[in-house]
């Protein structure tokens, strides 16, 4: 059993994954959840004053508070720190950080330097572009280097300059998807793929609202994906729970995204492997966990692909995550806060008296199925009913 530190701009899940593997996390996060309250020993507010961002100066304090304790094993990073790999230095050299290295998370997060990589190894992205007049034919998107769930994506104008850390992106067609893994520095192992609800909000076009997983993949895209994962783990110095996004285009082809050398919200879909372990031991002792001996297959409940891309038989259990966002202004009164903490799918529950804008996160649902289908069909049952509920008079 360890006592750790987890701190990000949100850690519920991870806190929960903590519990579940035997340790006693200490919460420092940008909302307090209820049920991050309800498992953590200790919650800390990160948040900075102006919008969705972890505060440097706050979290240097909590670590620093922590650290003279002298009763932590250390510190996780969860997201929020894309941006700002000099504060994981900063947080690192008061109490040990358990995963990727400052340096290594900033050389991974370098989109020059990374698709860089991918081009070295043969595998195949969409075109990137680092200055404006560079930008061909096509729809380009704007993004920032330091950006994480699509919040920072915007489709690119031409004529329109790009500012620091910004570079573009050819958009393409293709179903969003990732993979979930650990590393040691050296090689990695797959948790598995999942398929990623991306959806447009206002002007950002493609937003990440959930997950959707085990899925399995034909076994030379598996393949192709291994490889690129250890060629990465080693390259970039890659340690503990990562994510790497990824379109699977109409021919059937990987097309990669972006790596995050973190642990992401998909490791909700894989309870059993028992991540916050799996994390720990990689990054401690360089112990990486047996390979699935049979990697889990679904039915697709979209197109495309098909068959022979994704496996088209689905052997339970399938998970699902998403994140229900305000359709418009509106305040939680005590009733409603009462009734969403007697839901046994909803999560990341807010506190009476929380305000909500328009495009806001309000909390997070959960579902479990046969297939992918009915999971899907099921969080937008519960997102539909749960806004219908909590909107209606408010």
């Amino acid at each position: 059993m360890a006592r750790l530190a987890l701190a990000g701009l949100t850690v519920r899940s991870l806190a929960e994954r903590a519990v579940a593997d035997g340790h006693l996390p200490l919460a420092l996060d940008c909302f307090g959840d209820a049920d991050t309250l309800a498992c953590a020993e200790r919650w800390i507010d990160i948040g900075a004053a102006n919008g969705l961002r972890i505060d440097g100066q706050r979290l240097l304090a909590a670590l620093s508070i922590l650290a003279d304790t002298g009763e932590l094993l250390g510190w996780i990073a969860a997201s929020g720190f894309e941006d700002q790999p000099e504060l994981l230095a900063a947080g690192a050299a008061l109490l040990p950080l358990i995963g990727a290295a400052a340096s290594d998370v900033a050389r991974v997060r370098d989109p020059a330097g990374f698709f860089d990589f991918l081009d070295a190894h043969g595998v195949a992205h969409p075109p990137v572009c680092f200055a404006a007049a560079a930008a061909g034919p096509g729809v380009w998107l704007r993004k920032s280097a330091g950006g994480c769930g699509g919040l920072h994506i915007r489709r690119f104008e031409s004529g329109a300059a790009l500012g620091p850390g910004e570079y573009l992106q050819c958009e393409i067609e293709g179903v969003p998807m990732s993979a979930t893994f650990v590393a040691n520095g050296r090689d990695a192992v797959l948790f598995g793929f999942n398929r990623l609800l991306v959806r447009p909000m206002g002007e950002r076009p493609h937003v990440y609202c959930g997950a959707i997983g085990p899925v399995a993949l034909a076994a030379p895209l598996r393949q192709q994906l291994q490889r690129l994962l250890r060629a990465a783990s080693a390259g970039f110095g890659l340690r503990g729970l990562g994510s790497l996004d990824f379109l699977l285009d109409p021919g059937g082809c990987l097309q990669v995204l972006e790596l995050n050398a973190r642990p992401s919200a998909t490791l909700a879909l894989y309870p059993d492997a028992r991540p916050v372990d799996c994390h720990l031991r990689a990054c401690l002792h360089g112990e990486l966990p047996l390979a699935p001996a049979a990697p889990p297959c679904f039915s697709p409940s979209f197109s495309p692909p098909s068959p022979p891309f994704l496996s088209p038989s689905a052997p339970p259990p399938v998970r699902g995550i998403e994140t229900v966002h305000a359709g418009r202004d509106w305040t939680l009164d005590t009733a409603r806060a009462r009734w969403l903490s007697d839901q046994s799918a909803v999560h990341d529950l807010p506190r009476a008296g929380q305000q909500f804008a328009a495009g806001d996160p309000v909390c997070s649902i959960s579902a479990c199925g046969a297939t992918a289908a009915e999971v899907e069909a099921d969080l937008r049952n519960h997102r539909h009913a749960l806004l219908t509920h909590l909107e209606k008079s408010s």
